[in-house]
């Protein structure tokens, strides 16, 4: 697996992220690009942290399915006493002290016998109609799906960390738009006041303009709690607590907003359909040849199995020297019938191949209609910036207008706050189809599997 971070500087690297978002000497606040919080989600992420060990833990498994094509070799000891005529005669074969000869020897009433013997021994499986082969290959495709499912986590956690950085940015700009419009309603109540004082306007204008001013506060209240969870949501998917209000910075010109003139631009363009490389797509892929690994393992179960085994043993009755034997053969064993166990296990395991290939065509589908939405999301906006862009400064030149009449006393109350609640409504809508102008474009390159590769790169210059 292509990590973005190594392990050996991870907390290196962790470390000088948090120290990027403290307070810096003078009382300066260095902000947070989206690209660090993107490689602080990389290295802090618990979900992502979790993923690795998964794939720590297949290779793991590797190296036990690994083990069967060694020999098992082991040490033994153990202690016995007994008067069992069989145990009792046997061991003193074993100790070569048996006397035949001995006129107090009585077969069927031994005399207390001890015994301390000390084996080591090995045992090989020969051949197993390649059971290990296949077996060992399920392992390497283990690992090589926990590899592609870490990177597809990766993938996805990129975009949820740019998707929630874009939306602490619409939620701060939209505290700005309620600042503006309170501001603005304020500007009107003033006005409405002086009018009403010079005997040109009545109380309700000043009166249904307070109620006004207070809505607009409200609003302004609901914005900015809304920026702090937003925030919140951020640094969940962070795994930290990194950006801050004071940190948060706009992601630049570059990416500001689009072009809006000469028809479509590369963001905006039809997608290619190629996804062949898209980390859910291969470890799909994966999974498939595991399932069909494992329908190769269940034929190969019906095979003989030829086994090697020896042994070394030392017995003593404790009072004299060790006596050694051994004991070496093979061993040949074919189930000529076992329930019919592994005919269900062959077919469970094709149909589990089939599922892995239905499965395998579901993610591909999937992949290739969230390219089109997302392309469809992305040129949806980028037309709405257009359109909301023109309607803003439009809106901008209605209100002023209609505060100037309402002030000469030629508009009436109705016309200011229709002009108003325009503007306040071209401000929102033109900063939602920003945001969903720049996640959707990061939306697409998760569909294609970009994210991940984007980041790789940039790590690995």
């Amino acid at each position: 697996m292509n990590r973005i971070v190594g392990r050996d500087n991870r907390m290196d690297r962790g470390r000088a992220l948090i120290a990027v978002a403290s307070f810096l000497f003078a009382g300066t606040v260095q902000a947070i690009t989206i690209d660090e919080a993107v490689e602080a989600a990389l290295e802090n992420n618990p979900g992502l942290q979790a993923a690795m060990h998964r794939v720590d833990a297949a290779r793991a498994a590797a190296t036990q399915v690994r083990s069967a094509y060694y020999p098992t070799v082991f040490v033994s000891g153990n202690y016995t006493r007994t008067d069992n005529p069989t145990h009792a005669f046997m061991s003193s074969l074993n100790q070569r002290t048996l006397d035949m000869n001995d006129p107090a020897l009585d077969f069927n009433d031994p005399d207390d016998t001890d015994n301390l013997r000390l084996t080591t021994g090995m045992r090989y499986r020969l051949y197993d109609g390649g059971q290990r082969r296949a077996t060992r290959t399920i392992a390497g495709l283990g690992i090589d799906a926990e590899r592609h499912a870490t990177d597809a986590f990766q993938n996805t956690l990129i975009y949820m960390v740019k998707e929630g950085y874009y939306r602490a940015l619409q939620a701060r700009d939209l505290v700005a738009v309620h600042e503006e419009a309170v501001h603005s309603l304020e500007e009107s109540l003033r006005v409405a006041r002086e009018r009403l004082d010079a005997g040109s306007a009545i109380i309700t204008d000043v009166l249904n303009l307070e109620v006004q001013v207070a809505q607009a506060r409200e609003d302004r209240i609901r914005a900015k709690h809304g920026f702090e969870l937003s925030l919140s949501a951020l640094n969940t998917a962070i795994g930290m607590d990194l950006v801050s209000p004071d940190t948060l910075t706009h992601p630049g010109p570059a990416v500001a907003g689009p072009p809006l003139q000469g028809g479509e631009t590369q963001e905006t363009s039809p997608p290619p359909e190629r996804i062949d490389d898209h980390p859910e797509l291969q470890a799909a892929r994966a999974m498939f040849g595991i399932r069909d690994q494992d329908v190769l393992r269940a034929r190969r179960a019906y095979a003989p199995t030829l086994s090697a085994f020896g042994t070394l043993d030392w017995d003593s009755d404790v009072s004299s020297d060790f006596e050694r034997s051994y004991l070496v053969g093979v061993v040949a064993e074919w189930d000529v019938f076992d329930g019919f166990r592994k005919r269900g296990a062959l077919r469970e395991s094709r149909a589990r191949r089939a599922e892995a290939e239905a499965e395998y065509d579901q993610t591909r589908n999937a992949l290739l209609l969230e390219v089109k939405q997302a392309y469809t999301r992305a040129k949806d906006a980028h037309e709405r910036i257009t359109v909301t862009r023109a309607s803003e400064e439009s809106a901008k030149k209605a209100l002023a207008i209609t505060r100037e009449q309402y002030e000469q006393g030629v508009a009436t109350l109705a016309d200011l706050l229709t002009a108003q609640s325009g503007l306040t409504a071209m401000h929102t809508r033109r900063t939602a189809a920003l945001y969903d102008y720049l996640t959707a474009l990061a939306n697409r390159e998760r569909a294609q599997g970009l994210l991940i590769r984007h980041y790789q790169k940039e790590s690995n210059r």
